[in-house]
């Protein structure tokens, strides 16, 4: 059995996605029942879903629907990191069903400024994540790995931290500078790496399992199994491809790993990194 380690939820007519093109086909709502559809027939077990807007009401509102739905085992949600980061849990500990809190994301990738995770504020509110137990996602593209290395750097003795969609790499361009990142950062054990949202970084409509080979080589080979985790970045991968076809595209990229390898990269890893029960 699978854990997917990321996906959303999310109903446009109650909080419009902000970064999303208002003509994408996933401008729609997509709920629990949508979820339990879409994995229908493929390994997953047990998911986590993610927060998609910078809203501590969202994270109310995925932990709300989290306690209803069995498959979803935890939920990523959204602090302002600029704020009491106390308080703001102590808030949701009082109203919500917080226990299934298990870390926190930010949209750093929207972020003008590059250096915006070594902001002081940031850097201590992500300490304090952990001293609560949580993880910290990491959003970010290429040329903000700079900032998530100096934050791994900060913070390697208080929070774990898990880096989205590999750092959305170049895919079909030079990865050069970008694995020569993500080998530093990984050399940070306190950090993992989500394989994950890979295929809406490819070419939408001619992508192959094949394009994605060797974002995943070099993540293996720098975090190997035990710090990798699937992802499906469902419902947003359906801009290029179905549940199933991310599936199967992940299997593809892992062809080359043993029955525990492939253990740790499935189940173990976002179970261990996450605190699931």
């Amino acid at each position: 059995m699978w854990i997917d380690a990321h996906h959303h939820l999310w109903d446009p007519s109650v909080r419009p996605q902000t970064w999303m093109d208002r003509n994408w086909p996933i401008n729609r709502a997509f709920g629990t029942a949508d979820l339990r559809a879409a994995v229908e027939d493929t390994p997953v077990g047990a998911t986590i879903v993610v927060q998609t807007e910078p809203s501590i009401d969202e994270t109310a509102e995925m932990l709300h629907m989290a306690a209803a739905e069995p498959l979803i085992a935890g939920v990523v949600g959204w602090l302002d990191l600029h704020n009491d980061v106390n308080h703001q849990l102590d808030e949701l500990a009082a109203s919500h069903e917080d226990e299934l809190l298990v870390g926190i994301r930010h949209q750093v990738e929207s972020e003008p400024d590059p250096n915006w995770l070594g902001a002081d504020a940031v850097v201590e509110a992500v300490r304090c994540l952990g001293h609560h137990g949580l993880t910290y996602d990491l959003l970010v593209k290429p040329h903000q790995l700079a900032s998530a290395i100096d934050l791994a750097q900060a913070t390697q003795d208080t929070t774990r931290l898990v880096l989205d969609h590999c750092a959305k790499p170049p895919i079909g361009s030079d990865l050069t500078d970008w694995a020569r990142s993500i080998r530093t950062l990984a050399g940070f054990d306190h950090v993992a790496c989500k394989l994950s949202g890979l295929v809406t970084e490819a070419d939408w409509t001619t992508w192959t399992p094949a394009d994605l080979v060797p974002v995943a080589g070099v993540v293996l080979e720098c975090f190997g199994p035990d710090r990798t985790m699937f992802g499906s970045d469902w419902p947003v991968c359906l801009l290029a491809a179905t549940y199933r076809d991310v599936v199967d595209a992940a299997n593809a990229m892992t062809s080359g790993l043993n029955d525990h390898e492939r253990s740790c990269l499935f189940w173990d890893t976002a179970r261990d990194w996450y605190g699931l029960m």
